[in-house]
């Protein structure tokens, strides 16, 4: 069993060490992606980096047979095609709401962890960790700079409020709104159910909406408040 194992013909303890490397960093990135609360998570990445790792394999070794004299392979060629297939996947994770997109960052770290895995079934382990490492500081270290630009739109959300109906409650809810530094970008209104209704609304603002949502929830005739998207962290 062990002499049948040949890092020469692409199934040795090397290719095998190289995908579960591609494995454990395409799960790190999707573990970050995980505790954000996006689509594309742990398992997404950490299927698309060990795919990627094994299709890059295939392209290295599982052709090697039909070589010859007069055969000859260009092992970029499956190696190109993950790229462009990756374009599909990350083309779905993209939302475009009222002009507004969302998912591009998703998108791009699907792409990041196909390449990781690449990097990692190619050998290039030193390139895979230290990509690894960047998208980390990219997510968290990036995100405390952009919090700290000048008219900075990062943190966006979208909440809804659903209060009784024909109580003037609205006169109470808007400047609830634009306490604490938050600004309305768009409101909504429609009839939730006999006697309610539902207010939509999309405001830009400071990172932490804990405020904001307790504020809207002290108000009177207020049933609850919810944030339905969490723009910020894509």
């Amino acid at each position: 069993m062990v002499s049948s194992i040949s890092m020469f013909d692409g199934q040795g303890w090397v290719q095998v060490g190289q995908l579960v490397l591609a494995f454990a960093l395409s799960s790190l990135i999707g573990l970050e992606r995980q505790l954000r609360g996006k689509n594309a998570g742990l398992r997404t990445q950490a299927i698309v980096g060990t795919a990627s790792a094994l299709f890059l394999l295939v392209s290295k070794y599982g052709f090697m047979n039909v070589l010859g004299d007069h055969v000859t392979l260009d092992p970029s060629r499956v190696a190109a095609q993950i790229v462009s297939g990756l374009g599909f996947l990350g083309a779905g994770l993209i939302l475009t709401r009222r002009g507004r997109v969302s998912g591009l960052t998703t998108a791009a770290s699907v792409w990041e962890t196909a390449a990781i895995g690449m990097a990692a079934a190619a050998g290039l382990w030193l390139l895979a960790l230290v990509v690894t490492v960047l998208h980390f500081i990219v997510v968290y270290g990036f995100t405390a700079v952009v919090r700290r630009l000048p008219g900075s739109r990062e943190f966006q959300r979208q909440i809804e409020v659903v209060y009784e109906d024909g109580h003037g409650l609205l006169r109470e809810v808007m400047p609830r709104l634009t306490s604490g530094g938050w600004s309305v970008t768009r409101v909504e209104s429609q009839e939730a159910s006999r006697g309610m209704a539902a207010l939509t609304v999309e405001v830009s603002g400071p990172s932490d909406d804990s405020s904001l949502v307790q504020a809207l929830s002290e108000i009177d005739g207020v049933h609850s408040v919810q944030v339905l998207t969490d723009d910020d962290r894509e």
